[in-house]
């Protein structure tokens, strides 16, 4: 299974060229990071050359696709987002939906597919993937639109792009649903990123209720080719996490 350190969870306040030199000190080559707005990219880029790190996914601008007067918006943001995604060399962008507006459940719905379904064209001519991500309302983020896998999947089959995925928090759906493996196998086609931290805290993989190195094992079983990104706050010093995600998730140099 491929790992991609998301820096600004497991290195947060940390100058990002020395997240990127102790994840590779680590013996891992690849990171993630949520919005590009607050990084120097430029900066970012040529490090890049120099160290030779991927990275395996970033957020899109953070735009709501759940109102409709905000579409245009977001398409500007996708696109402008992409262009740092090719100078990155970067193939996978993650989306939020945006809050639920009070409205209407099914007409807010409509809107976020016809948003992702005008973004489709655009993503497939890129060759990029964007990914959706649900998220749990009971802990971390009340009052946000989609929570579930179902819906998730419901939502990307209308939408009906290659290009157009589901990210599966597995922190995030242990809260909102649980019953991960069978959910995973079920939607693992229309699944194009992974993130993984503990619950109950969101810590390290190794302070958890959920079993991580039987979870890991069952996406292998699948044949999973993406990344499982860890997006974590660590307790202990980032290496101990490090350490451990590689030895469960069966990571090879």
């Amino acid at each position: 299974m491929k790992i991609s350190v998301c820096i600004d969870a497991v290195y947060a306040g940390k100058d990002i060229t020395a997240a990127i030199d102790d994840v590779m000190a680590n013996g891992l080559d690849t990171i993630e990071f949520w919005g590009w707005e607050d990084k120097d990219i430029q900066k970012l880029a040529q490090y890049q050359k120099e160290k030779g790190f991927r990275v395996a996914a970033f957020c899109t601008k953070f735009i709501s696709l759940t109102d409709p007067l905000l579409r245009g918006d977001y398409v500007k943001g996708l696109e402008e987002t992409l262009e740092i995604a090719e100078r990155l060399n970067c193939r996978c962008l993650i989306t939020q939906t945006g809050a639920d507006t009070g409205k209407d459940r099914e007409i807010q719905k409509k809107s976020l597919i016809e948003g992702l379904k005008a973004c489709a064209p655009i993503l497939e001519r890129k060759g990029v993937t964007l990914v959706v991500e649900p998220l749990n309302l009971r802990v971390d983020h009340q009052g946000y639109f989609l929570s579930d896998s179902d819906e998730a999947a419901e939502i990307l089959k209308e939408v009906g792009s290659p290009n157009v995925k589901m990210l599966f928090d597995i922190y995030h759906q242990q809260i909102t649903e649980g019953d991960l493996i069978r959910r995973i196998r079920k939607y693992l086609p229309c699944i194009g990123h992974f993130h993984a931290a503990g619950n109950p805290g969101r810590h390290e993989l190794y302070q958890s209720e959920i079993n991580y190195p039987y979870v890991f094992q069952a996406i292998e079983n699948e044949a999973y080719e993406g990344y499982m990104g860890l997006e974590y706050f660590p307790e202990d010093a980032p290496e101990a996490g490090l350490v451990y995600a590689k030895k469960v998730s069966g990571w090879k140099e």
